[in-house]
């Protein structure tokens, strides 16, 4: 009786940690279909320096605001989330403007839907134009929006964000603790 128990126990364990292996195999971040040579960002590492063109007509790299603390945000129009966002950015964009911190957006969208938006609603960060290959350049393979990235002024990524902010306060204790001078 007493062997038995110890085996039945004995498998219970075994199928126990069998499964949290393959829970956690299963569920491990994946990027699916990147571009050649791109990889999966992570804090601390150094994000791509993307070259994309702005909605002002000139084309822009995301190294142009390195020396920076850079929120880069990606968005689409069509995305609830990523417009009700946008103001609290905008007015983050502002309020740190003289702590070298800077907000740079990506949508992730056709360039007129992007222009028209603008148009109606404009906010005073610069705006670039990316493509779903941009997502997954920057570790979005899921294409999740609103998503934002934290960058250092060293290039390198401190925090991403997958999903919007929902008040200023969430952005503020996002920033201010990577500002130099916060206040």
């Amino acid at each position: 009786m007493f062997k038995s128990n110890l085996l039945i126990i004995l498998v219970a364990i075994a199928g126990a940690l069998l499964g949290l292996y393959a829970g956690s195999y299963f569920n491990r971040p994946r990027v699916a279909g990147l571009p050649a040579g791109a990889s999966v960002l992570a804090p601390g590492g150094h994000l791509t320096d993307l070259q994309l063109p702005g909605t002002d007509g000139q084309t822009h790299r995301l190294g142009d605001w390195r020396g920076n603390l850079v929120l880069v945000n990606f968005w689409a129009t069509w995305c609830e989330p990523c417009r009700e966002e946008m103001p609290l950015l905008d007015a983050a964009s502002k309020r740190y403007a003289n702590d070298d911190f800077t907000v740079v957006g990506v949508a992730i969208d056709d360039p007129d839907a992007v222009a028209s938006m603008l148009k109606a609603r404009p906010i005073s960060y610069p705006i670039l134009i990316g493509g779903e290959d941009t997502l997954k350049t920057v570790g979005d393979g899921n294409g999740v929006l609103p998503y934002s990235l934290l960058i250092g002024p060293d290039g390198k990524m401190i925090a991403l964000r997958a999903g919007s902010f929902t008040s200023a306060d969430s952005l503020v204790r996002w920033i201010e603790p990577h500002l130099p001078n916060p206040g």
